[in-house]
């Protein structure tokens, strides 16, 4: 039994160092997204689970498919900034790499900010309409 523990986290730690190579390292701004990744996660299920008032399902509440498609969409975003460090490498930069987390993590931290308001927590002000500039630009490029 132990000899298979060690064998799987000689795996896991063999893969995960691999991956955070291909991604220019665990960095500082690397553990930001994949921590605001997280937390967009247990908001969304929060607010569809215990308040019931999620925009992604009709009835507001928890469903499998939403979740799901919402961990597959997490999981692109992790291969975009793959892409993006793999441009740094081959032109001799970290300026995409590092604009590209810098512009997902800002996604992740305004649907956070909507989810905490779904879930009836005041907002202040200059949140809400900060939010819904970015919002009516997105649509408007969109």
């Amino acid at each position: 039994m132990n000899n298979l523990k060690i064998t799987l986290l000689t795996i896991f730690g063999t893969l995960g160092s691999a991956i955070s190579s291909l991604m220019g390292g665990w960095d500082t701004s690397l553990t930001t997204l994949v921590i605001f990744m997280a937390v967009d996660f247990v908001t969304g299920l929060l607010v569809a689970g215990v308040f019931r008032q999620s925009e992604k399902t009709e009835s507001g509440a928890l469903e499998s498919r939403a979740g799901f498609k919402g961990l597959c969409r997490k999981g692109v975003i992790l291969f975009v900034v793959l892409i993006a460090c793999r441009l740094d490498v081959m032109i001799g930069t970290d300026i995409i790499r590092d604009g590209v987390v810098i512009a997902f993590i800002a996604n992740e931290a305004i649907s956070i900010i909507e989810n905490v308001g779904l879930m009836g927590i005041p907002l202040p002000n200059i949140l809400i309409k900060s939010i819904e500039v970015l919002k009516n630009k997105s649509e408007k490029e969109g």
